[in-house]
């Protein structure tokens, strides 16, 4: 079922993409928890194309979201690229029917080892153009409703606006060059997260958390604080 007040959350959050300070990086971290919520999901991952029209891992609900996402990557297979290739949505794909055949050989079997079953992506469409994905995972099969397919594109959608929104983007070729800024701005995350596990003896979620409080707080862009940690540690 539908989390209403989830849904009101998040569209304040989209609200935040008008102001000056509006951090692409959270606001997309944040996404993926609200889609996890909304479609009941155990894990949640969104990929976004870089300049040259590759994939990147760009954010996820948990761990296990982001292993996933990475796994397609490696293994160039799994439900995300092939909504990114087609445009269409993937949904209700069940991980254990693709064992054994031509589609997704090495990632069907590895992501029913890690505890999952069905996987759902959804592209991010810009007009005719993929700039990336949003997928969602289940360790028990869910089926998605036919309204929770459509709120979960609408938050797909929303986050195109959110990252195509116009005073970001004063000719066509700012598209690829902000993207571009956000995943790097990833990697820079994805060092801290795991600089500040080791040094402060936490998982790597919490250690995001501590990250993001430390932002907020400090009303600075979750990569400023990141690189502040790299930097001490």
């Amino acid at each position: 079922m539908i989390q209403t007040e989830h849904l009101s959350a998040l569209f304040v959050e989209v609200a935040d993409t008008l102001v000056d300070d509006f951090d692409l990086v959270m606001f997309l971290q944040s996404l993926t928890r609200h889609v996890a919520v909304v479609s009941e999901a155990s894990a949640v991952g969104l990929m976004l194309a870089d300049q040259h029209g590759e994939l990147r891992f760009m954010a996820a609900s948990n761990e296990s979201g982001e292993m996933l996402e990475l796994l397609q990557l490696q293994t160039h297979e799994g439900p995300c690229l092939d909504c990114f290739v087609s445009g269409e949505c993937v949904v209700d794909a069940q991980l254990a029917g693709a064992v054994g055949r031509e589609r997704w050989p090495v990632f069907a079997p590895a992501a029913l080892a890690a505890g999952f079953s069905a996987a759902h992506a959804f592209p991010m469409r810009l007009r005719e153009t993929i700039i990336g994905t949003i997928n969602a995972f289940s360790t028990e099969g869910a089926v998605l409703a036919e309204d929770e397919r459509r709120v979960v594109q609408g938050l797909a959608d929303i986050a195109t606006i959110a990252i195509l929104q116009e005073r970001s983007i004063a000719r066509a070729e700012a598209l690829s060059e902000q993207l571009q800024r956000a995943l790097d701005s990833r990697i820079v995350i994805e060092q801290a997260k795991g600089a500040l596990s080791r040094t402060a003896g936490v998982t790597v979620d919490e250690a995001f958390e501590i990250l993001r409080a430390r932002a907020r707080s400090k009303r600075q862009r979750l990569v400023e604080v990141a690189a502040e940690v790299l930097e001490r540690s």
